[in-house]
């Protein structure tokens, strides 16, 4: 039986259009499904990840966002923050973004 490893952030499910940059250059749009302070779960459909790369996505609303890339499944990737979102600021976006409300993905 394995035991689940608790995560460090309460996690709040949205649909939030970004732009994502590796630092190899290779630009995508693509979707955050889920975010905490800590970190999101992005899924791109032409950039490809790995495990441990630095990205840099923008979040529609935000300034660009650093991060490394922990975990990757089919074309979702799970990204960790170089520093933590604000609390409020994520609240603040989750209700502007809550899943259900499909916001287009523009290539802008």
């Amino acid at each position: 039986m394995s035991a689940e490893i608790p995560r460090r952030a309460v996690r709040k499910s949205v649909t939030l259009p970004t732009q994502c940059r590796t630092t190899n250059g290779l630009r995508d749009v693509g979707e955050i499904s889920d975010i905490s302070t800590q970190g999101c779960c992005i899924r791109t459909d032409r950039v490809m990840f790995r495990v441990g790369s630095h990205v840099v996505i923008r979040p529609k609303g935000m300034e660009a966002l650093g991060g490394t890339v922990r975990w990757i499944a089919g074309d979702c990737a799970g990204l960790e923050f170089d520093r933590p979102i604000y609390a409020p600021m994520l609240d603040h976006l989750a209700k502007l973004h809550e899943k259900g409300e499909q916001v287009p993905v523009s290539r802008d």
